[in-house]
């Protein structure tokens, strides 16, 4: 029983962070005139989907952009293309068009008229940055094209644009409980540069009636495009589960419920080995993914494989534990309490940067929300707790010593002296 209460204590500590507060900037196109009627569209259901270029988005585009698959394509105007992919109530848009200066926009209308339509408008700016904003069309004039307001439900997901060769790329989200049909959307470029992110006046425009119901839907899929999505959402499921849950639970165990000898070890030892188990899995699963997509995400790969180590190392100090009296107690004590914290930070963050990356869905990240929420409502409960406890025992007076006089003879009578 002594050997095992001397064996380990995992995670003595635990820090969790929940950051997750993505910006974005963006609304789109502004033209001077009304391109026609609902009438005069030109339609796009006639393209052939066969058409389009095969482009590599992982090379130019960041997540969770360059990871879709499955897109359906159509060819619109001129060498435009639109590509487009649907999941559950979010619909990914990726326009392409040649490019050299100025800027390229997307616009979406009730009635085909630009007049109260909202539009995503990119650009690279004279100093190379990419740029990407929506624009409301409120009326004719320039001065009624305002930026950063628009009527299109985009998601928390930032707006992408990126130059690849001698084309543009716009990309981005948009929520909507009621799916797309056929849509009236307007296009139109302009080779001046922007002065403060005011537009100049488009250079050529058209009107299109493009189908977003047509094609291939998220739900028809081709079986290998459906074990990838699973893989990923089991990649996701198993690390919230791992780090974000079951690993802070354990460290939660060590810290607090020390008092409770030996229990606490048993519980924070099978705890921690569990969540690493979880940990390793979603780590296989994540390499698994990396094989297949070929899915280029630098930083969440490398703080994954950052934190895998960290585990791995606190796995050995389980069974390197020295002895209470060794000299090495103190210096174990400190690595495997900081390289303990230092994992469950890395891995909090890289759980929302899997979120970003991935474009989850508003009730992914309302889960892990509340899942962080508890952990960090139950820390801060005990912790309150445990630092009450220690006053407590401060206030207590000394224990009255056994030999006040200090010198060592008995003071009271004693059955062991003589009679008489």
């Amino acid at each position: 029983m002594a050997k095992l209460r001397s064996m380990a204590q995992l995670w003595p500590s635990f820090v969790r962070i929940c950051l997750l507060n993505v910006v974005f900037n963006f609304k789109i196109i502004a033209l001077g005139d009304d391109i026609g009627s609902s009438s005069g569209f030109t339609s796009s259901s006639s393209s052939s989907q066969t058409t389009c270029k095969n482009t590599n988005f992982q090379i130019f585009l960041p997540p969770p952009y360059q990871n879709i698959s499955s897109t359906i394509c159509k060819p619109v105007w001129h060498t435009y293309e639109l590509r487009y992919t649907k999941n559950d109530d979010i619909t990914t848009i990726i326009l392409s068009a040649p490019y050299t200066v100025g800027w390229v926009g997307i616009g979406f209308s009730r009635d085909g008229k630009m007049v109260g339509s909202s539009a995503m408008v990119g650009w690279i700016n004279k100093h190379g940055h990419a740029k990407i904003k929506q624009y409301y069309l409120r009326g004719n004039k320039s001065s009624e094209v305002i930026a950063n307001k628009g009527e299109l439900p985009l998601n928390n997901v930032p707006a992408a644009v990126a130059t690849n060769g001698a084309e543009i790329y716009l990309a981005f989200q948009l929520q909507t409980t009621v799916p797309f049909g056929k849509q009236p959307i307007l296009l139109a470029f302009s080779t001046k540069q922007l002065h403060e992110h005011h537009l100049s006046k488009h250079d050529d425009k058209i009107a299109i009636l493009f189908d977003f119901s047509s094609g291939a839907k998220s739900g028809s899929k081709d079986p290998s495009s459906n074990g990838l999505i699973q893989m990923r959402k089991n990649h996701g499921i198993m690390g919230i589960l791992g780090w974000g849950l079951i690993l802070p639970v354990g460290a939660i165990v060590a810290r607090y419920f020390k008092h409770k000898e030996p229990l606490w070890f048993y519980l924070h030892s099978i705890i921690q080995f569990v969540g690493f188990a979880f940990g390793l899995v979603t780590v296989l699963l994540g390499l698994q993914l990396y094989s297949k997509m070929h899915v280029h995400i630098p930083a969440h790969r490398g703080i994954g494989i950052f934190v895998l180590v960290l585990s791995i190392l606190q796995i050995l100090a389980f069974f390197l534990r020295p002895n209470r009296d060794s000299k090495f107690r103190k210096m174990w004590n400190l690595y495997h309490g900081w390289f303990g914290r230092m994992a469950l930070f890395f891995a909090s963050l890289n759980i929302v940067l899997g979120m970003q990356a991935a474009g989850a869905a508003n009730d992914w990240k309302i889960s892990y929300g509340f899942v962080v929420g508890i952990i960090i409502v139950a820390v801060i409960v005990l912790e309150i707790l445990a630092y009450l406890k220690r006053l407590e025992k401060r206030s207590l007076p000394p224990n009255f010593p056994m030999d006040p006089l200090g010198v060592g003879e008995e003071t009271f009578p004693s059955n062991h002296l003589p009679k008489g």
